[in-house]
């Protein structure tokens, strides 16, 4: 009997935490919108920015790596600058 009230506390405080980790990241999640909002109002691209952190989490190899891959993408389909674009 004792065991199942120790499983059930620990079970509720589990769940408690998770339910505060939530109600966190909706407030973080919220805190990120209104920073890329006040960037929009200021005039910045928040579509290129939001590429920016992303590409700023990736490490140089990574990322030397994903742009070597587009850039050959982009060169087989004619879109590089000084290329003639490619007939669709």
């Amino acid at each position: 009997m004792s065991d199942t009230l120790v499983a059930r506390d620990q079970l509720r405080s589990i769940v408690e935490r998770i339910e505060r980790l939530e109600e966190e990241k909706k407030a973080i999640s919220d805190d990120i919108k209104d920073v890329y909002g006040e960037a929009k109002a200021n005039g910045f691209d928040t579509k290129v920015l939001r590429q920016v952190v992303r590409m700023r989490k990736q490490d140089t190899s990574e990322r030397q790596e994903q742009d070597a891959i587009r850039d050959l993408y982009l060169h087989a389909l004619g879109m590089l600058p000084g290329e003639p674009e490619s007939d669709s």
